[in-house]
């Protein structure tokens, strides 16, 4: 199966390349480095990267920038990061692969735990993981061609609370293993509509 996976450099992306390179061609896409470039948040940027790759089974993204902040500091503008960045980019990339990706193919978004378990100044990421699973659940029963959508919505990884541990007070740590497997069981199984929570 040849994936496309966007973000292919962050913790969350390399949990996901750990495990589907084992046994799938991986094209790794990031903003600034990779076998492709995108910008998630430039739909012209998503559908240029998509006329370099031509064929694909599969999506992965494991991108999307929000804005930390508490909630009185936020200013439309700064809430809108998470919205047109991690929401509507990843939204994007399911609209404009749609009519691309082959058939019985599927997408796998990524939130994450703050819409479920929120914490100080993650309301911004929260509204973006809220959005986004609706999104799938949404999007699961009318994509065509046998095509599957899900997201994966991990919680603080091992790996990631050195930088970020602070914002998650409490939070259980996962392993990057599990994670990948999460993203496994949404490409190689058969699930759609589901977000797969790994906590």
């Amino acid at each position: 199966m040849k994936i496309i996976l966007v973000g292919a450099s962050g913790d969350v992306g390399e949990a996901a390349y750990a495990e589907l390179s084992k046994r799938h061609e991986i094209i790794r896409a990031g903003r600034h480095t990779g076998d492709v470039v995108v910008d998630i948040g430039d739909k012209c940027a998503i559908d240029a990267m998509y006329d370099e790759v031509c064929t694909f089974d599969a999506v992965i993204s494991a991108a999307g920038n929000v804005h930390f902040s508490p909630l009185s500091d936020h200013t439309e503008a700064t809430f809108r990061i998470g919205l047109e960045n991690k929401a509507m980019g990843q939204i994007n990339l399911v609209l404009s692969g749609l009519g691309r990706i082959s058939d019985g193919g599927s997408f796998t978004l990524t939130t994450g735990v703050l819409n479920r378990d929120p914490v100080i100044s993650g309301t911004s990421a929260a509204t973006a993981n809220g959005a986004l699973e609706g999104f799938v659940t949404g999007a699961a029963i009318e994509l065509p061609r046998g095509i599957r959508i899900n997201a994966v919505s991990p919680g603080l990884l091992r790996v990631s609370a050195d930088r970020y541990g602070a914002f998650f007070p409490g939070h259980e740590r996962v392993a990057s293993e599990k994670v990948g497997r999460a993203f496994a069981k949404c490409v190689d199984g058969a699930l759609t509509g589901q977000v797969v929570v790994v906590a």
